[in-house]
């Protein structure tokens, strides 16, 4: 089995790299050799390949500067997912592509499950619906796992700027009204590696699926149990969790629009793969002990 990564620098790109490989061939390009933001030059590198799966974790994820670039966030998120969806059904390829809990619009009271209606309220939410309905119409093999709120030791996220910042500053105001699983990209990776297996053995069949660790909490409760990691394994923190201010989503004004419910039900993958999947409290605990004892986030 070939496998074609795309996107290999991201935070879920670097650690599927790990998972993927055991699986067969795997060739990893990042934006250098496939740059989604030129879809008319993917059908070549697809080409040049001839993958019998495509995972693609490529995407444009800086969701406020979306709101100025919904050009550059269209042709990423929505014009070259086409032009990867239509290959894959010409050539029947698998193809393994993420989503995201914006194509939402948080107002339910309980988690979005996968055949909810999407309203997403920010121009990146529907950059990536756009990709999600292309893929669909397509006619192609496919797993779409939609996530939330990822995190790694890699890239730019949450929980590594918590970290720099309560290090930094006295005092931190963390929005405490929007609501949803934090994720690694740790666990994004082994999943999606057992769907892909799982898809060929007939486990997991085509289909949109959500992908997030179990439980919940708010952006605050995320950060407070960062900073109370970090501080236990005696990392240096000035903002300890009793000077993590909790504050409304409207005392801190983004250029896009959050969806406050941000949770996802995940009953139809963990039931496909036979899984029970961790609290988030499992991998955040595991990041901030690994950037807590290593150089890049001294004692």
């Amino acid at each position: 089995m070939k496998i074609l990564l795309l996107g290999k620098t991201g935070q879920v790109g670097i650690e599927l790299q790990r998972t993927l490989l055991p699986l067969g061939e795997l060739i990893a390009l990042g934006r250098a050799e496939a740059d989604l933001a030129r879809p008319t030059t993917l059908l070549e590198v697809l080409e040049a390949h001839s993958p019998d799966v495509i995972v693609n974790a490529a995407a444009y994820t800086a969701v406020d500067k979306a709101e100025a670039n919904s050009e550059m966030a269209h042709a990423i998120n929505a014009e070259s997912v086409s032009v990867i969806a239509q290959y894959a059904r010409a050539r029947d390829a698998l193809l393994v592509h993420y989503s995201t809990d914006y194509v939402f619009d948080g107002a339910k009271a309980s988690p979005y499950e996968p055949a909810d209606t999407t309203n997403p309220l920010s121009v990146y939410g529907r950059t990536k619906r756009e990709g999600e309905e292309a893929i669909v119409a397509s006619g192609c093999r496919f797993l779409l796992l939609r996530t939330s709120w990822v995190f790694s030791a890699h890239g730019s996220n949450f929980l590594k700027t918590i970290l720099r910042l309560a290090k930094e500053r006295d005092e931190l105001n963390i929005v405490d009204d929007q609501y949803g699983a934090p994720t690694s990209a740790e666990l994004i990776a082994d999943v999606t590696a057992l769907a892909i297996t799982g898809h060929r053995q007939g486990l997991c069949n085509t289909g949109i699926y959500h992908l997030t660790a179990a439980g919940q909490t708010t952006w605050h409760g995320f950060a407070c149990h960062i900073v109370a990691r970090a501080a236990a394994n005696g990392a240096r923190i000035r903002a300890t969790p009793e000077l993590i201010r909790p504050i409304p989503t409207e005392a801190y004004p983004l250029p896009a629009r959050r969806p406050k419910n941000s949770r996802l039900g995940t009953s139809a993958l963990s039931d496909a793969l036979l899984l029970q999947f961790p609290d988030w409290t499992v991998h955040a605990n595991r990041t901030v002990d690994q950037m807590t004892t290593s150089m890049e986030y001294p004692l």
